[in-house]
């Protein structure tokens, strides 16, 4: 063992031998893992193995991908068998609704890229699995692309390659503490004291005290997961074929052959936390005791669907732990605030995503960036509210139980409810406010009468009349939105202004204007589609999506300038915005400043009846609007005085629900939706906001590289549907004579227009307007066609009146 590395893992299962493996490959070489006792002591020895490519986040589907193209080829480089078993898949549908989802999910595959699976009927798929009964299921998904590995040798398969690219392994060596350095860190170990530029915390079960060590408090927890190995069962001895991963949805249960017997693995609804606050250092290869009472339900359900399991005695009970994040989803990436310390926890599937969160870790470590979209597992997804035992035990808990229960896209689920509420919430759910959650925050979706219930649906909810109404509401008279769900960053000293040109792409705004502005990274590809307000004084602020506070903080501080001050205001501000023809009226009576003629993108400090309130005036709906910021605890005192003042104007509150159908009919779009930080400027029109005369910007080289080009392969169009009852909401494909030639990226119901309409990324030779497409919706094949941007008063004289 040496004194300093470039880089230390800690924890030497599937995950940690991943990324040792691609900084290796990727040519860092000066790495080493430490594992406390030997390779796969934790929860990789007893993993179930299975693979497949599907996921319902498609850049997560692509990293699962990659993870099966690479177990052969570390298999090769290594000379270790890892058992890869490639069985192909079946997941069952056992009700209408989960059947209409399954078709619904077949076509976002085949928007993603994969291509080898179908729907098969339920006689083909007893056929494909003949020890699985067919009673109760109407259909199911087939995909080549999946199986099962033998879990040991995939580490060793993953450490030998790594050691053959000159990567160090020392087991049984615990780390002891860790301390930031002013070159890194410093990793204390029972061998030994080791420095390091870069740590990454691969521990699984042992991630929340790796991650204290560091004064992280990472929104992890273990829970116990049990599954079943069966005695040798004799019809699978009459077959000459291994039976296929097959997942029960209704039985919330999944299966695979183990020999001439099957691994029965249950995702049971009473769910058993263990060991939150990490596993015993002690602890590797034993087990919890299997508790089949608590599992019972779920048993009952998986031996009426496999009746051969009522036959044969079971051979292995397992029940181990795995740890979970609040969305079952990793963390992985720079954690903020510790330089140079990355995790690369909660792989929940590490055999089936190690190998992506292995590459996307290396690729961003060493070059930057990674080179796929990988907000769905990055660790600032989450901010310091997450740390709250409570809420890890409910969320992740919540994520257990309804791993094969189905989630509607109306759903709003309550694990980990409510954290933070601006300070008007009660006088609004009083009104029937019916809320969100983004990040932290409870945020407004609309405004329903009394006892009102919405029902989960893939299609148009019984809400869809309800947004009807506040739509109407707002392109005729004035609406209130709650806008305390936008991020609000605080930049001042004296070298902001400097700053702000160098992070931002576009021309900054004149003192007392607001302007869009985009953000890239180095490679080119989008960052942020922020607005900047410059008020005037010195003082600038750049609002977002309130989801991304700690992943754009991480980026501004990532490439902080000289003598510039940053400040998130999230808890500090809120705010309302009056959106519709009849808003200047309503501001007008509150104030006697001149906030009325305020110009289009103006912004300024006013007083708003008894508050001292900054207001810009700019809307997302369309029309004419004031975006009006106070203090937190104005907030409730802001809302009254506005609607008093509103009272005989028609105003009503509306929520986000609404804004998305207006917003769609601007063609505006929005972030996680048609900008992501896998796409670029010129893929989705922001270019056009682009200063190309500043000398230098973040992104600057990549972004010309593109505009000089021959232009993106695909672009943003709008796109009117013939939609019927249900509408796109993303990710449908989009066809072109047959042919696939690209997909949604949001859609909705025009409430003003009454027309269904998608924004989709689409092949530029089909771009043109007027162009037959068509769609699926939920699974339905549509007719579409490319219309001109902004069907709703495409010159923008509204929001300009």
């Amino acid at each position: 063992m040496k004194s300093h590395y470039r880089v230390v893992v800690i924890g030497g299962g599937v995950v940690g031998t991943s990324v040792l493996y691609h900084l290796a490959k990727m040519g860092w070489s000066d790495v080493c893992l430490i594992e406390r006792s030997v390779l796969t002591a934790g929860s990789s020895w007893h993993a179930a193995g299975g693979i497949h490519a599907l996921n319902a986040d498609p850049n997560i589907a692509q990293l699962q991908a990659y993870t099966i193209d690479l177990l052969p080829e570390i298999e090769k480089e290594s000379g270790q068998n890892i058992g890869l078993h490639m069985t192909g898949g079946l997941t069952m549908a056992g009700t209408p609704e989960r059947w209409e989802w399954l078709q619904s999910a077949y076509r976002t595959f085949q928007s993603i890229g994969i291509e080898d699976c179908r729907l098969v009927d339920v006689e083909e798929a007893v056929a494909l699995n003949p020890i699985m009964s067919g009673d109760g299921l109407l259909g199911g998904m087939w995909a080549d692309r999946e199986g099962y590995i033998d879990t040991t040798g995939t580490v060793h398969a993953y450490a030998g390659a790594a050691k053959k690219n000159g990567a160090t392994v020392i087991e049984h060596n615990r780390v002891l503490e860790l301390n930031q350095t002013l070159e890194g860190w410093q990793v204390v170990t029972e061998k030994g004291t080791i420095n390091c530029e870069h740590v990454v915390n691969a521990a699984g079960l042992w991630a929340k005290q790796v991650g204290r060590m560091a004064g992280i408090e990472l929104p992890v927890s273990p829970l116990n997961h049990h599954y079943l190995i069966s005695d040798t069962i004799p019809a699978l001895q009459e077959i000459d074929f291994e039976v296929p991963m097959t997942v029960d949805l209704e039985g919330f249960t999944y299966l695979r052959q183990d020999q001439k017997g099957v691994l029965l693995g249950i995702y049971e609804v009473d769910h058993q936390h263990w060991m939150m606050d990490g596993a015993p250092w002690e602890y590797g290869f034993e087990l919890q005791q299997e508790d089949p009472d608590r599992i019972e339900r779920e048993l009952i359900l998986g031996f009426e669907r496999y009746p051969a399991l009522q036959e044969v005695g079971v051979k292995t009970w397992v029940n181990g732990a795995f740890t979970f994040s609040p969305d079952g989803n990793p963390l992985v990436g720079p954690v903020p605030g510790k330089r140079g310390y990355w995790s690369a926890c909660a792989v929940m599937a590490g055999f089936l995503q190690g190998g992506g969160v292995g590459k996307s870790l290396a690729e961003w470590m060493i070059h930057g960036e990674p080179e796929a979209d990988v907000y769905g597992m990055d660790v600032a997804r989450y901010g310091i509210w997450a740390e709250n035992k409570q809420y890890i035990k409910e969320t992740t808990g919540q994520f257990y139980t309804r791993r094969f229960v189905m989630t509607y896209p109306n759903e709003q689920l309550p694990a980990g409810r409510p954290i933070k509420t601006a300070p008007a919430h009660a006088d609004m759910t009083a009104a029937g406010c019916q809320w969100g959650q983004s990040w932290d925050l409870e945020v407004p979706l609309y405004f329903a009468e009394p006892g009102f219930k919405e029902t989960p649906s893939l299609k148009r909810s019984n809400a869809f009349d309800i947004v009807a109404r506040e739509c109407k509401a707002v392109r005729e008279n004035v609406g209130l939105l709650d806008i305390s769900g936008f991020s609000r960053f605080e930049v001042t000293g004296d070298g902001a202004e400097d700053w702000l040109n160098t992070i931002f792409a576009t021309k900054l705004p004149k003192p007392g204007r607001s302007r869009l502005a985009v953000a890239l990274g180095e490679d080119g590809r989008l960052k942020g589609d922020l607005t900047l307000f410059n008020w005037g004084d010195g003082t600038w602020w750049i609002m977002g999506s309130y989801y991304l506070r700690t992943w754009h903080m991480r980026w501004f501080n990532d490439h902080m300038g000289a003598n510039v001050e940053l400040r998130d205001l999230g808890d500090e501000v809120a705010g309302f915005s009056l959106s519709g023809p009849k808003s200047r009226a309503v501001i007008e009576r509150l104030s006697d400043g001149d906030v009325g003629v305020l110009p289009f993108m103006g912004c300024g400090a006013f007083d708003i009846g008894l508050l001292r309130c900054k207001v810009g005036r700019l809307s997302v709906t369309g029309e004419l609007g004031y975006e009006i910021h106070c203090r937190m605890g104005d907030h409730a005192t802001l809302r009254k005085s506005l609607l008093a003042a509103g009272a005989d104007q028609g105003m009503i509150e509306f929520g986000f629900n609404a804004l998305l159908s207006l917003r769609l009919e601007k063609s505006y779009g929005i972030w996680s939706a048609e900008f992501t930080q896998g796409y670029t400027p010129g893929m989705t029109a922001m270019d056009r906001w682009i200063d190309w005369d500043k000398p230098a910007f973040v992104g600057r080289d990549a972004a010309l590289a593109e505009r000089d080009g021959n232009g993106p392969a695909q672009v943003q169009v709008t796109l009117e549907v013939d939609a019927k009852d249900a509408d796109a909401s993303g990710y449908e494909p989009v066809w072109h004579k047959g042919e696939k030639v690209g997909f949604v990226t949001s859609g909705g119901f025009g409430h003003t227009l009454g027309k269904s309409y998608a924004m989709a990324l689409v092949n530029a030779d089909v771009a043109a307007q007027g162009t037959d497409l068509t769609l699926h919706v939920v699974g339905v094949e549509r007719g579409a066609r490319v219309i001109a941007p902004s069907p709703y008063d495409p010159a923008g004289k509204a929001m300009r009146a």
